[in-house]
C-alpha cells in the first residue's frame, strides 16, 4: 500500500487512489499522471518505488494538500468571522453561507431539529 502526503491509498486505478488524498480531485489527479508520466489506469499496488517517489514529490512540490490546505481553509473561515462580514456570520451562527433557503432544509447546517412547543388558546 502506498502512502503518499500521509494518506495511505487503496489499491485502485492511480487517477481513482490520488482522490484519497485531500485537495486531489479527479482533474487534478489526471494532471499529475500527465507531469510525471505515469499511467493512470494502473493500478496503485503495481507501480514501482520510483514512481511512487516522483508521484511524492510533485505532490509536495506543487499542490496544496492535506494538512497545509486544511490549515489555510480554516484560517480563510476564521478570518472571515473575525472581521464580521455576513458570510463569517453565518459560520458562526452554523447557517447555510451560499444563500440557500432555512425556512426548510438546511438540516446538514443546522442539525437535528429542535420542536418547539406551541402554546395553548
Amino acid at each position: 500500500m502506498a502512502r503518499i502526503a500521509g494518506v495511505d491509498l487503496p489499491n485502485k486505478a492511480v487517477k481513482i487512489a490520488l482522490t484519497y488524498i485531500y485537495g486531489i480531485g479527479r482533474v487534478t489527479a489526471v494532471d499529475i499522471c500527465e507531469k510525471t508520466k505515469v499511467n493512470p489506469d494502473v493500478s496503485i499496488n503495481t507501480l514501482s518505488g520510483e514512481d511512487i517517489a516522483v508521484l511524492r514529490k510533485v505532490i509536495e512540490e506543487e499542490y496544496k494538500v492535506e494538512g497545509r490546505l486544511r490549515t489555510e481553509v480554516a484560517l480563510n473561515i476564521k478570518r472571515l468571522m473575525d472581521i464580521g462580514c455576513y458570510r463569517g456570520l453565518r459560520h458562526r451562527k452554523g447557517l447555510p453561507v451560499r444563500g440557500q433557503r432555512t425556512k426548510t432544509n438546511a438540516r446538514t447546517r443546522k442539525g437535528k431539529k429542535k420542536t418547539v412547543a406551541s402554546k395553548k388558546k
